[in-house]
C-alpha cells in the first residue's frame, strides 16, 4: 500500500491487525507509526492498551505473547515494536501472522533493512497485514518531494531554492522536513521560499554553496570560484571538504554521462542524468566547456584530492589549501 492510502484508512478507522513497515527511508515509517500511536486509542485507553517495545531487548516470541492479549475496556490494544530490525528469528512471526488477533494492532518499525520476498513470512504478511516498503529517494527526486511537502503546508519554493536545499541537506527526508518546518514557522502561508529565506532561517548561504561553486566552474568564472572557496575555507564546519568533493564528483560524472548520450533531448537528458529538466541547460553548457578528456581528468583529480584529504601522499597540506589547489587545476 502507498503511504497516503494507509493514512487515509487510518483516518477512517479502517485498521489491520499487523503493520509491517520496513525499508531504508525512516521518514514514512515514523509518520505511520506516530499516527497510529496518536490516534487509534484515546488518552484513557492508552494507559492500559498501548505498549512500546524495542526489538533489541526481546525475542519475537515475546512480541507474539503480548499481541495475543486482549484489550482492557477498549476495542483495540496497540503494540509498537521499535528497532524491530534487531529482532532475532523474525521468520517465527509467521505463527502469529497466519491468524492474527483482530483486536490487536501490531506495528513493526523495521528500519534500514528489507524482507526476503522469497520467504513464506513475506507472502503471509502480504495477505494478512499492511506491508509497507519505504524506499530511499534518489537525489533527483528530492526537489519535487520538497515542493510537495511545502505545497501541503500551503507554501511554494523556487527551483533554485529546492536545489540549494538538496545539495546542502542530502536525501534524508527526516532531516529535510525538520529544516523545512523550522523555515516556514516564521513565514506567512502562501509564501514562496527563496534563497534569501533559506540563508536567513537555515544558514545556507545563497551565494557561497556547492551549487554556486558548480555554476562558477561551469562558467569558468575564476573570480567567483575563488570567492566561494575562500568562504568555504573560513567556514570549514559548514562546508566539509569531503562533501564538496562528493558534490563535484556527482556533477562531473553527470557531465561525462551527457557526453556519451546519443539522445540529447531535454527529457532524455533529465531522465538519464536524474536531474530536474530545469537544470538540463546547465549540463549542456558545462559539456561545451569541458570536453570528455577534461572531464575524465577532473574526476581523476577529485579522487586524488579525496585521498590527500585522508592523508594519503599528504603530510601537512590543509584542507583549505587542498581545495584551492583542486579548484585551480579544474579551472586551468
Amino acid at each position: 500500500m502507498k503511504f497516503e492510502d494507509i493514512i487515509k484508512n487510518l483516518e477512517n478507522k479502517i485498521y489491520k491487525p499487523i503493520y509491517f513497515l520496513y525499508g531504508e527511508e525512516s521518514f514514512y515509517i515514523d509518520k505511520i507509526t506516530d499516527f497510529i500511536a496518536a490516534n487509534v486509542l484515546d488518552e484513557a485507553e492508552k494507559a492500559f492498551n498501548q505498549t512500546i517495545l524495542y526489538g533489541k531487548d526481546l525475542l519475537i516470541e515475546d512480541v507474539i505473547n503480548a499481541a495475543k492479549r486482549f484489550p482492557m475496556m477498549a476495542n483495540h490494544q496497540v503494540i509498537i515494536v521499535k528497532e524491530a530490525q534487531n529482532l532475532k528469528s523474525i521468520d517465527n512471526l509467521i505463527y502469529y501472522a497466519e491468524q492474527p488477533l483482530k483486536s490487536t494492532i501490531l506495528v513493526f518499525n523495521y528500519k534500514y533493512k528489507s524482507l526476503d520476498k522469497r520467504k513464506k513470512i513475506y507472502k503471509v504478511l502480504v495477505k494478512n497485514s499492511v506491508l509497507f516498503e519505504s524506499k530511499k529517494l534518489y537525489e533527483n527526486q528530492i526537489p519535487a518531494w520538497i515542493n510537495n511537502y511545502l505545497k501541503e503546508k500551503k507554501y511554494s519554493i523556487s527551483q533554485v531554492s529546492s536545489k540549494l536545499l538538496t545539495d546542502f541537506l542530502g536525501t534524508d527526508l527526516s532531516k529535510i522536513s525538520n529544516e523545512l518546518d523550522k523555515l516556514i514557522i516564521s513565514l506567512p502561508e502562501n509564501t514562496q521560499i527563496t534563497p534569501e529565506h533559506i540563508e536567513k532561517n537555515i544558514g545556507i548561504s545563497k551565494d557561497y554553496n556547492t551549487f554556486e561553486l558548480q555554476n562558477a566552474i561551469q562558467d569558468q568564472n575564476i573570480l567567483k570560484a575563488n570567492r566561494i572557496i575562500d568562504h568555504f575555507a573560513r567556514n570549514p564546519k559548514e562546508n566539509p571538504f569531503i562533501l564538496i568533493i562528493i558534490s563535484l564528483f556527482s556533477y562531473f560524472s553527470k557531465i561525462l554521462s551527457y557526453h556519451f548520450l546519443k539522445d540529447k533531448s531535454k527529457n532524455n537528458v533529465a531522465s538519464v542524468l536524474r536531474v530536474n529538466p530545469y537544470f538540463v541547460q546547465d549540463y549542456v553548457t558545462a559539456a561545451k566547456r569541458y570536453n570528455t578528456k577534461k572531464v575524465v581528468s577532473v574526476i581523476s583529480l577529485l579522487r586524488e584530492y579525496d585521498m590527500k584529504a585522508k592523508g594519503y601522499n599528504n603530510i601537512s597540506t590543509s584542507h583549505k589549501d587542498l581545495l584551492r589547489e583542486l579548484i585551480f587545476k579544474i579551472l586551468h
